[in-house]
């Protein structure tokens, strides 16, 4: 699923706002909570990059998609989800294995796990997601 950058960085907020509630309990200096907050901060960051390097190609609409709490568990319950008409024509012109592909990564399998399960090389799986990915970006 792809990395959503403010969905994460308020998740860290909240985080570092209880922990340094519970420094400022135990005593712990002012100064030294605003450095350790700076430290976490950058390393907040480095990790963010490097999950918006490698977060697997699904876009971030069929994310949002991952969040509701009815499980898809069929291409047709997927298709009859899409909210976006832009979306769910790119939908339509993919090959159903894309379209499967799309639904075992929703259901939390990697593109490994994936390509397994349906019988097809790895590569030809991220192979399928990076065209998908291009489809989805001319017409969004």
């Amino acid at each position: 699923m792809a990395y959503n950058k403010a969905k994460e960085e308020s998740k860290w907020k909240a985080w570092k706002q209880e922990e340094e509630k519970r420094m400022r309990l135990s005593g712990v200096p002012e100064e030294l909570i605003q450095q350790i907050r700076e430290s976490d901060w950058e390393a907040f960051k480095e990790e963010r990059g490097y999950h918006e390097r490698v977060s697997p190609n699904i876009p971030y609409i069929v994310q949002q998609m991952t969040e509701r709490k009815s499980e898809i568990l069929t291409v047709a319950g997927l298709l009859n989800e899409i909210e976006s008409r832009a979306l769910y024509e790119v939908l339509l012109s993919v090959d159903k294995l894309t379209l499967e592909i799309i639904l075992l990564r929703m259901q939390g399998y990697s593109i490994r796990e994936s390509a397994r399960k349906l019988e097809i090389t790895e590569k030809s799986a991220y192979r399928r997601m990076d065209r998908l990915k291009e489809k989805i970006k001319k017409v969004l």
